[in-house]
């Protein structure tokens, strides 16, 4: 592989207070699809995920439940790692925020910045939500409860070293500003320009008031704010300060951080400033996608409606699941889960588009040619057509996926399914293989039939990597060495290939 094309992205790292839901399973199969994708394109990627394992809400819970803030981590990280395994993430990492590699990159970032005047030591007072880990003002208070989860807030007055956000206000807007797609989608880069136009303050980045989290370098009265050190996770992981296998040098700028849109201000603001103040490139892109509903209403342990990833797969299967959360929303925007719309999808464009196409392609090839493909030569319109169709709409996809469009990008791969459908009933085998002259013709069809089958498992392998493998093997191919850099081209199933006839990729499901 080429050293050029390099391609970094993460997801953000997940509270071990909480218990796995839909929600961070739709942000990190986004990126394990874009990573998958971008290695078929012959990319070399580094794709982050992990754990924010310090602050006062772990050290809390741990104590209640009496044990150390690190061996309830070590229990929790568990069901991150083994939904992951079972999503079929292929994250080339999982950091912890708790790791010796971690605690080494949050200590020098702080004393860069430090050793650079940016650093200070004074006092805080502010109203502080531990839930959120987030200060207010008073102003920002909704009937003295915080503004984004509504719960009540403590009065804290402490010594704190503060971060000399307000000085880099400038430079961050003329960044922004210069760098469009620095933000997306553009609803959250016009929330963030506003946000910092109203002006930043100093930053409180320590605390004395609990000790889970790593110690101020030079003063261990104070323990780094939860947030410097969780942001300071997509460098460390790439081995910064120290560089030994090269990563860091290799891999950042980032090409996109892929968050929620509840976490952007740190992410847009607090990271970016960090980052100028301690000399470091910023991240090409951060991009917000929206929340998940459930049945029309907002998820919440209260409500019991909150959907667990690991049952959906039981039922459903891996890569349902995969397809529709990608597939049911543009992403960007709010989506909303019903199990009705899930049983929709599997049973319309999986079992029938898809499915239907392979059993019935497969199905046609042995009944006329006893399973063996043969040379396409008579060639008309209707296959050029067909085989322009498929060429132009890879070119589409490519600009699609690198959008992070990804539902527009299914949208375009199931418009080859229906082309590929279409053709079969404009085609008309059946009525080809009843006169014996047509013999020529049929072979043809049958051949361009498969092989739109082949390029279509090759596109839909980054989404649903379990299906994409089994078309590969339906034809005769190793999944393995099927690469879209080297195989997005028409014509590559070779004659006299024995090809079986394929089971039901998708059975239907019955509405219960």
């Amino acid at each position: 592989m080429s050293d050029e094309k390099r391609f970094y992205l993460t997801t953000p790292i997940y509270y071990v207070n909480d218990v796995p839901h839909i929600g961070h399973a739709y942000t990190t199969l986004a990126c394990d699809v874009m990573a998958r994708y971008k290695r078929a394109r012959g990319y070399q990627v580094y794709f982050l995920t992990g754990t924010d394992e310090h602050g006062q809400k772990v050290e809390k819970a741990a104590h209640a439940k009496g044990e150390t803030p690190l061996e309830l981590a070590d229990r929790v990280v568990k069901r991150f790692q083994s939904l992951w395994e079972k999503l079929n993430i292929s994250n080339t990492d999982f950091i912890r925020t708790s790791q010796e590699r971690h605690k080494l990159a949050v200590q020098e970032i702080f004393r860069i910045i430090e050793a650079r005047g940016d650093i200070y030591l004074g006092e805080y007072e502010d109203w502080y939500c531990t839930p959120c880990e987030t200060f207010w003002t008073e102003t920002n208070l909704l009937d003295g409860n915080c503004p984004d989860c509504g719960r009540p807030t403590d009065k804290l007055k402490e010594e704190s070293y503060f971060f000399r956000m307000s000085k880099y206000q400038e430079q961050l807007l003329a960044h922004i500003e210069a760098n469009p797609d620095f933000i997306q989608p553009k609803s959250r880069r016009n929330e963030i320009l506003s946000f910092v136009r109203e002006g930043l303050r100093d930053l409180s980045i320590s605390r004395t008031t609990f000790s889970w989290g790593i110690p101020v370098p030079g003063n261990d009265k104070h323990v780094i704010y939860v947030w410097f050190d969780a942001l300071t996770n997509y460098i460390s992981a790439l081995g910064f300060p120290h560089d030994n296998d090269g990563n860091f040098a290799r891999f950042w700028p980032c090409d996109v951080h892929v968050i929620g849109k509840d976490i952007l201000r740190f992410h847009t603001v607090y990271w970016p400033t960090f980052l100028m103040a301690a000399g470091i490139p910023l991240p090409d892109k951060v991009f917000a996608h929206g929340w998940w509903t459930v049945e029309g209403q907002k998820m919440s342990k209260s409500l019991a409606n909150v959907v667990e990833p690991n049952m959906l797969i039981d039922k459903y299967g891996v890569d349902a699941i995969r397809y529709f959360l990608l597939r049911e929303v543009p992403f960007g925007l709010d989506g909303d889960f019903s199990h009705s719309a899930l049983v929709h999808r599997i049973n319309s464009d999986l079992a029938n588009d898809l499915g239907n196409l392979v059993s019935r392609s497969t199905a046609m090839l042995s009944k006329y040619f006893q399973g063996e493909l043969t040379t396409a030569c008579k060639k008309e319109t209707i296959d050029q057509d067909l085989q322009d169709k498929f060429m132009q709409q890879v070119g589409v996809i490519d600009e699609q996926m690198d959008a992070l469009a990804f539902n527009k990008a299914l949208q375009s791969i199931w418009e080859l399914v229906s082309a590929a459908n279409k053709y079969i009933d404009d085609s008309a085998p059946w009525a080809l293989a009843k006169d014996e002259d047509q013999g020529e013709r049929l072979g043809t069809v049958m051949y361009n039939l498969l092989e739109a089958v082949r390029l279509i498992g090759l596109l839909i392998t980054p989404f649903m990597p379990e299906t994409g493998a089994s078309i590969s093997r339906i034809l005769g191919l190793d999944p393995d060495s099927q690469q879209l850099v080297e195989h997005d081209r028409w014509g590559l199933l070779q004659p006299g290939t024995t090809i079986e006839k394929a089971a039901p990729l998708f059975p239907r499901i019955e509405p219960e």
